[in-house]
């Protein structure tokens, strides 16, 4: 069957049959060229209204996928990885079975196959996120989560999680029948034994961390002025590290999104592993953090903006700021207004470079040019106060020059500066004499 623009070709080429159209006039109605039309009536009489269809109309192209494989994806994601979305069930159809599979083809198959996405996702919210710290180990997000990680097979259990702000590695995680004291210093424990300790930790105003405000305060407590901290708390203090309590859960939303990514990915390999008991899914998640670390780890922003010179300097009104020797050229950021007259601050790496930082925010900025030299008036022969004194010779060059200036023998221009004060007659001159009266 034709389609509706090979039927218009046919209508053409059948008045070209009948003596009703020229060769040129049916060129420009098909928007060929005459030649090419000569071509296709030639076929049209050979072939019929056939010669008109595709030659590759009804063809499998040559990257199709092969029905069996794509019966093979449906099986699997129906049964062995039902619940995975599309990204894991590529990733896992790749290691596990040996199908590399892009998960736009994985997600074809899947809506071809009338099966439903395994998690609604909420509509998008316009929110800001926070910067990530600069630095590894600067800021830790802590929080635990409740969930059917054990599905039927096991009882619900409790994940404890803590996250690294600047790079979005897990450090450490453990699974307890509870959110307990003793999950969060069971995760400090293995933070502080495997990457160190870090220097601030960000988590919600639970018990665990800040006693209730509803709590009556004890004798000890109001002549110390201050409440007695949690265990955790407590534990916190003694390694030195800074103590944040959010006050929404956006505030820590790292960790958040961290939960969401586990109830996703983490669920599929417990069931995959059969894992039914907390001391089996403990073992699953030991085997599952390295492999998650090394899918969604970024690099830290800066890692060395620490270990640097920092000096406070003002913005001149040409967008440049100075540092020694050295002038720094702010280059204009898109939505950003002027930054002349207010202060910054310049980063001294220790490669010698500079950097140029305004509110924790890193500034484009590249060398400034190179200042035009003062110039001054010259000493010398032709240069000195005896050449401005005998004024520029008569005619040539210095002819016509303006007053002030004088013309040197390469024909550049030295400004000549102010005229020498009058000598000071001597003492015995007679201008110095006492008046006389006659």
């Amino acid at each position: 069957m034709l389609n509706g623009e090979e039927q218009a070709r046919s209508v053409v080429l059948n008045r070209m049959l009948v003596g009703d159209l020229t060769a040129a006039e049916a060129a420009a109605a098909l928007g060929r060229s005459v030649r090419q039309v000569r071509r296709m009536l030639a076929a049209y009489r050979k072939e019929g209204a056939a010669a008109l269809a595709h030659g590759n109309r009804g063809c499998t192209p040559p990257h199709a996928l092969d029905p069996a494989l794509r019966a093979r994806v449906v099986e699997l994601a129906r049964t062995v990885y039902a619940g995975l979305n599309d990204t894991h069930l590529s990733e896992v159809l790749g290691e596990q079975e040996g199908i590399a599979l892009s998960r736009a083809s994985v997600r074809r198959i899947r809506l071809a196959a009338g099966l439903a996405r395994p998690r609604q996702r909420r509509p998008p919210a316009h929110r800001r996120r926070r910067e990530r710290k600069a630095q590894a180990g600067m800021l830790l997000q802590l929080d635990a989560s409740s969930h059917a990680w054990l599905e039927e097979r096991g009882p619900r259990l409790v994940l404890v999680a803590a996250i690294d702000d600047a790079t979005g590695t897990v450090p450490a995680a453990v699974f307890r029948e509870r959110e307990d004291a003793a999950g969060y210093l069971a995760v400090l424990h293995r933070v502080v034994s495997t990457v160190g300790v870090p220097e601030a930790v960000y988590h919600d105003r639970h018990g665990i961390f800040l006693r209730s405000s509803r709590e009556r305060e004890s004798l000890a407590e109001q002549l110390a002025g201050e409440r007695e901290p949690t265990q955790v708390g407590r534990a916190l203090r003694e390694l030195g590290i800074a103590s944040i309590a959010a006050h929404s859960p956006q505030a820590k939303g790292r960790v958040e999104r961290l939960f969401g990514t586990l109830q996703d990915r983490l669920v599929a390999e417990l069931r995959l592993a059969g894992a039914a008991t907390a001391e089996a899914a403990g073992a699953v998640l030991a085997a599952f953090l390295p492999h998650f670390n090394a899918r969604f780890a970024v690099p830290a922003a800066d890692p060395w903006q620490v270990c640097c010179f920092c000096y406070a300097r003002t913005v001149g009104r040409d967008e440049t700021v100075r540092l020694g020797e050295h002038r720094v050229q702010l280059l204009p950021a898109r939505g950003a207004g002027s930054l002349a007259q207010r202060r910054v601050e310049v980063r001294e790496h220790l490669d010698g470079s500079l950097s140029v930082w305004h509110h924790g925010q890193r500034i484009a900025a590249q060398a400034a040019p190179a200042e035009a030299p003062l110039l001054r008036a010259r000493t010398g022969a032709r240069g000195g106060p005896a050449a401005a004194a005998a004024g520029p010779p008569r005619g040539g060059f210095a002819a016509g020059l303006d007053e002030g200036d004088q013309a040197t023998e390469a024909g550049a221009l030295v400004p000549v500066g102010p005229a020498p004060l009058p000598a000071r007659p001597a003492a015995t001159h007679p201008w110095r004499r006492g008046y006389k009266g006659g």
